[in-house]
């Protein structure tokens, strides 16, 4: 007999002692309460190429690729699929897309029982999120192939890859993903303000990782003891010179007030972010405006500080080099003006803005033949203020 409470309650026992395997059988276990014979929680991998079944999951093993199956339409729309006799529901914890519970029905579903299913996903996803952090199921299933000590030590670092708030939407991507060890990106939402930053570390591995994780977490702790933008700079800078003379880092620092749509920003040495309303490009913004970060002791003025007012519906696009310097067969750059066209074109299609960065990504890596030669890594930040909504 279908009764969605109890499978609620047998889900929320888990909250507090139990592994990640926990969930696969418990899950086989609530499923008839559902009205469903089987039902399995599948996570993305880190390509983001294919969903595979949570690590201790009995039996259907095979992997369901993203592009081109209603498994892979329900994570890439993060909207709930059907095609009978079974039911995708994307797994969100927040914006952040972890995979889909994948649902095989004993019946067509009705209405009330699509909203049962999107609420135990949802159930679901908060499970692995807080349980993640306490086994490797998840990291073992998302892992396709071993993954390189420097981008253990940068992943471990980053935020969730899409986060939304206050009208702001921010979501990046990085490659290549079991090798990445000079690129990262952070963002944090308090009260009014997102700020965003996207760093590129000189040089690859273990050293180029450590001193990543240096600017990294000196500018959360800049950010955190309410430095502005010009003083958040000096105290990277600062740090990385003392901590790595003669190395720096190229970045942008930057701060949307999502009430106002005021942007502010530095482009330490960094290439400047790609500007969208709707899918018009627009002005190119002005960069450099300070030195790369550990270099700008150089300069004796204070770092430029570039302010701009969104409109609603604005779209900024980070990257680092490893983007537009990718190279196909015969050498030619992808380049700033391929990558703004790509995005456009992708705006014009109304893709969401996370499948956009996905769809990015692996073309960098289709255009390099598969094996990038620097690290490659883009954000984007769209604002679009609480009277209007995300497309």
């Amino acid at each position: 007999m279908a009764d969605p409470m109890e499978a609620v309650r047998r889900l929320l026992d888990l909250r507090h002692r139990s592994r990640p395997e926990d969930l696969p059988p418990v899950l086989d276990a609530v499923a008839p309460l559902l009205g469903a014979a089987r039902i399995t929680a599948l996570m993305v991998d880190y390509e983001q190429i294919s969903l595979w079944p949570l690590h201790g999951t009995a039996s259907d093993s095979a992997p369901r690729r993203v592009d081109g199956t209603p498994a892979g339409q329900a994570f890439s729309t993060a909207r709930t699929a059907y095609a009978e006799p079974c039911l995708w529901v994307p797994l969100l914890h927040g914006a952040e897309r972890l995979g889909v519970l994948e649902v095989w029905l004993d019946a067509d579903p009705g209405e009330p029982l699509r909203r049962d299913l999107e609420a135990i996903a949802s159930l679901v996803a908060e499970l692995i999120a807080s349980r993640r952090f306490y086994g490797d199921a998840v990291e073992l299933t998302r892992r396709r192939q071993p993954m390189q000590l420097a981008a253990e030590i940068i992943w471990n670092q980053l935020p969730p890859l899409t986060f939304a708030a206050n009208g702001a939407l921010v979501t990046a991507v990085l490659e290549p993903c079991y090798d990445v060890g000079g690129d990262a990106f952070d963002y944090a939402a308090n009260g009014d303000l997102v700020h965003v930053a996207l760093f590129d570390t000189v040089g690859h591995g273990i050293a180029a990782s450590a001193l990543t994780t240096l600017t990294l977490n000196t500018y959360r702790n800049a950010r955190r003891c309410g430095l502005g933008l010009a003083d958040t700079y000096r105290s990277i800078d600062k740090w990385i010179r003392a901590q790595y003379p003669g190395a720096f880092v190229t970045a942008v620092l930057a701060e949307l007030d999502t009430t106002t749509g005021a942007y502010r920003r530095i482009a330490a040495g960094h290439p400047a972010e790609l500007h969208l309303r709707g899918d018009r490009p627009m002005a190119a913004l002005p960069t450099p405006t300070a030195l790369p970060l550990g270099l700008g002791h150089m300069l004796p003025r204070p770092p430029g500080v570039t302010e701009l007012m969104l409109e609603a519906g604005d779209t900024l696009v980070f990257y680092t080099d490893g983007i537009t310097e990718a190279r196909s067969a015969d050498g030619e750059l992808f380049g700033v003006e391929r990558l703004g066209a790509f995005v456009r074109d992708e705006m014009r299609r109304d893709v969401p803005a996370p499948e956009l960065m996905r769809h990015l990504i692996h073309t960098i890596v289709s255009y390099e033949n598969g094996e990038l030669r620097d690290d490659a890594t883009a954000a984007l930040v769209q604002w679009h203020p609480p009277a209007s909504r995300f497309p």
